[in-house]
């Protein structure tokens, strides 16, 4: 049986083989875990299905692939024949334009009836490694005489029906690196692999690729202070690949334009102090907690901040699902508090402190992560003053928190202190003017001066009158 790459959310599409746990050969028992993969939002075990010897392995640790996309290939039952039990058919010729010729002829007349049944078959029968080898060589698969169970073709067919295979074509590099490399014009055949195995890999194929130092002349014309050593180098991939991507995406597509205020966090510092009082230790309330029920309270009161733009359409939320950036190792993950605004203070940090915990120790789950409506970034433990916070895409804006500070203030004709917060929105013009955000951005100022507001009822208005 087939061991896919498993979907685990609706926006999941692919995910990164992190680790193998079992090599080929090794049996497997039922439940045991197998790999370790990696998404944009967590790292997971996937365990055996059932017991089993582990047969073959399609993918390598550290390749990037889409939702069911076979990894490997798990033997189930005795009658199983082993992936790599047909070897290929011995080279007799050197591998020439005649040789690929005469060897496609000559399968082609041992095996006239599979050829012809091939060709009228919407789908030859393949393993995978078949399939994705025979694209690695251009090879195509209705020529080819299956030697597996059922006339199946394999990766062993496929290698033999090459005589001889080109250098390249027998090189082992990621399948990233063979594309890069035909983009660039480069052979293979003259990269080193730095990979598992001498594998190359796209960052052998990049340095192949820059051009040679040029011999100094004798005179130079200005000296040059030789680079910085490079003590650790990172793929882009992962959490960090996405983070790139769509803050990139939003910072280039979304016109951002940021409102700044500062707001007097006496009663929020106040209020908090004798919510833990009431609560005794059950449930410390946090800040993060305040924010989300103030920013969730002026969203109900200004949906025009609580909407997405898809296509040439403002889409506006029914719901008020407010997002909450974290800062993990893996990179920065915003899980979701979703119906904020239907849930007390309790609620709100009893579920923030849970999904706060799984993207700590990389275990969210897919849908922790999605369907926010407006983000709320906190740097204020890292004693941020004010930042520019960039738009979490398809949102229409993000507040920016920084810490809470003591500053001297004018008390009606006389200086004093009194705890300081900025506050600052970024909001998407394409969706919201600058009047609806600014009242908005006011009201969470309004909100965070009187936190006891909070317990009063609201007025539900419309979009359009934010």
């Amino acid at each position: 049986m087939q061991i896919v790459m498993p979907k685990l959310g609706l926006t999941m599409t692919e995910a990164t083989l992190s680790a193998w746990k079992k090599k080929e050969g090794d049996q497997v028992a039922e439940g045991e875990v197998v790999f370790e993969f990696e998404s944009d939002k967590a790292t997971m075990e996937y365990e055996a299905p059932a017991p089993g010897r582990l047969v073959r392995i399609l993918v390598a640790a550290g390749e990037t692939v889409a939702c069911g996309t076979p990894v490997a290939v798990l033997e189930t039952g005795a009658a199983v024949e082993p992936a790599d039990a047909v070897q290929p058919a011995p080279a007799t010729q050197v591998g020439t334009a005649a040789a690929v010729t005469g060897a496609a002829e000559a399968v082609g007349r041992a095996a006239p009836v599979a050829a012809s049944a091939a060709r009228g078959q919407s789908r030859v029968e393949a393993t995978p490694a078949a399939r994705r080898r025979a694209r690695e060589l251009g090879v195509p698969l209705e020529s080819l005489q299956g030697r597996g169970p059922g006339g199946r073709v394999q990766a062993a067919d496929v290698e033999a029906f090459v005589p001889a295979p080109a250098e390249a074509a027998r090189i082992e590099a990621t399948p990233l690196a063979r594309k890069l490399a035909a983009d660039l014009g480069l052979d293979l055949t003259g990269i080193a692999g730095s990979g598992p195995g001498g594998r190359v890999t796209r960052e052998d194929v990049l340095a192949a690729a820059r051009p040679a130092a040029s011999p100094q002349s004798s005179r130079p014309i200005m000296s040059v202070r030789p680079s910085a050593p490079v003590g650790r180098v990172e793929p882009l991939r992962g959490v960090r690949g996405v983070i790139a991507r769509r803050m990139a995406e939003s910072a280039f597509t979304a016109p951002h334009v940021t409102l700044h205020t500062e707001a007097d966090a006496s009663a929020l510092v106040l209020a908090r102090q004798q919510l833990n009082d009431e609560l005794a230790g059950r449930v410390k309330i946090s800040y993060n907690a305040l924010l989300v029920a103030i920013c969730a309270r002026a969203l109900a009161e200004h949906p025009a901040l609580n909407a997405c733009l898809v296509g040439d359409a403002i889409h506006y939320y029914e719901s008020i699902h407010v997002a909450l950036a974290v800062d993990t190792e893996r990179g920065l993950l915003v899980p979701v508090i979703r119906d904020a605004n239907m849930l007390d203070l309790v609620a709100i940090q009893q579920e923030g402190d849970d999904l706060i915990q799984r993207a700590l120790a990389g275990a969210s789950l897919p849908d922790d992560l999605a369907g926010g409506t407006f983000t709320i970034t906190n740097l204020g433990m890292f004693d941020v003053d004010g930042f520019t916070p960039i738009i979490n895409q398809p949102q229409a804006a993000i507040l920016g928190v920084g810490r809470i500070l003591s500053k001297p203030v004018d008390l009606g004709g006389e200086v004093g202190l009194r705890p300081r917060v900025a506050l600052s929105l970024s909001f998407d013009h394409r969706i919201v003017d600058g009047g609806p955000a600014a009242r908005f951005l006011q009201r969470v100022k309004q909100l965070v001066e009187r936190p006891f507001a909070l317990a009063l009822p609201w007025e539900r208005r419309t979009a359009g009158s934010a």
